[in-house]
């Protein structure tokens, strides 16, 4: 296989990867960014009906006006918005081509992926954290009724559908197939609906709880999923459901490991920070950034598009500053 050296390689396509891009191209850096799925991946699986807490200003990059038909944009006006953004700043992009190693070798990183190798002098990771879902770990996890990615409320319709979590992605599948004629099962392992579900929503599933439109067993978890039902333990004892779907919206965390692998080091507590400097997002290896979400290790909730699109301009002002450039 050929090998390419670039200045500066980014991993991921997602919105502070494209970032990134912008700000690498409009300094005049020879750069690539390598995405394992499709543009801007994470949202891509986002539900079909996915409506953002953050107005679409607040997720503009590059400087590009974000235009919406509402104050809160959906996902399919987003998936558009970053796909105008490619578009219009030619960003040199390769999908579905995932990156597997990163090597120093000398004064330049090897960079091996599925497609090809290549060298360059920097890297920045914006991998994000939506690829590994947090598991349930119980027996019939891996059945084919059971899913991680909830996306269209039509496939459930008159179908019997246990949602497991309590927050925004929990309560908007839960909503959305009981609207389409689902008999909804929520299972939420604490005492209420999630603090931090869009507050416009959480009003509405609680008073369909209430009505006892959706079912919920509070303090719950899943014991075992069969073919046709489920196992719950519930504060009563154990009970089991009649089922024909499982949406386990459990949330996601970030590839720690992938990092771990190339040398970064990450802090010893459980929420497993990478080390980096806030000023220019270098990691305690030189010439390696990380950018966006990534940067807060398994603290996922304190990084969102809105406060990491000034991360593109912190790192590739510190690439130009470094010996690396």
């Amino acid at each position: 296989m050929s090998q390419t050296v670039y200045h500066t390689i980014i991993i991921g396509a997602g919105p502070i990867g494209l970032a990134c891009g912008l700000e690498a191209k409009a300094k005049g850096l020879d750069y690539l960014i390598i995405e394992k799925g499709s543009l801007v991946n994470s949202l891509y699986n986002y539900p079909v009906n996915m409506t953002f807490f953050s107005t679409s200003e607040r997720l503009e990059i590059g400087a590009i006006p974000f235009v919406s038909n509402n104050a809160k944009p959906t996902r399919n006006e987003a998936l558009e918005y970053y796909r105008r953004v490619a578009v219009s700043g030619a960003l040199n992009i390769h999908l579905f081509e995932e990156v597997l190693q990163v090597n120093k070798e000398g004064d330049l990183f090897a960079v091996i992926s599925t497609k090809q190798n290549y060298q360059a002098r920097n890297i920045i990771i914006a991998t994000g954290f939506y690829g590994i879902p947090y598991l349930l770990n119980v027996l019939g996890e891996h059945l084919p009724k059971v899913t991680h990615y909830y996306k269209d409320p039509h496939f459930y319709a008159f179908q019997k559908v246990l949602v497991v979590g309590a927050n925004n992605s929990a309560v908007d599948a839960a909503l959305e197939t009981w609207r389409k004629g689902a008999d909804v099962t929520m299972v939420v392992r604490g005492e209420t609906i999630g603090r931090r579900v869009k507050y416009w929503v959480k009003p509405d599933v609680e008073n369909r709880i209430k009505e006892g439109s959706i079912k919920a067993y509070f303090n719950s978890t899943i014991v075992e999923i069969k073919d046709k039902e489920v196992m719950i333990q519930t504060p009563d004892g154990v009970v089991s459901i009649a089922n024909d779907w499982v949406i386990a919206a459990t949330g996601y965390q970030p590839d720690l490991s992938f990092l771990h692998k190339i040398g970064i080091q990450l802090s010893a507590d459980d929420i497993k920070k990478p080390v980096y400097n806030p000023d220019t997002h270098q990691t305690n290896i030189l010439g390696i950034y990380l950018a966006g979400v990534i940067c807060g290790g398994m603290d996922t909730h304190s990084l969102f598009i809105e406060n990491s699109r000034e991360h593109a301009v912190k790192i590739i002002s510190g690439i130009l500053k470094s010996s690396h450039f």
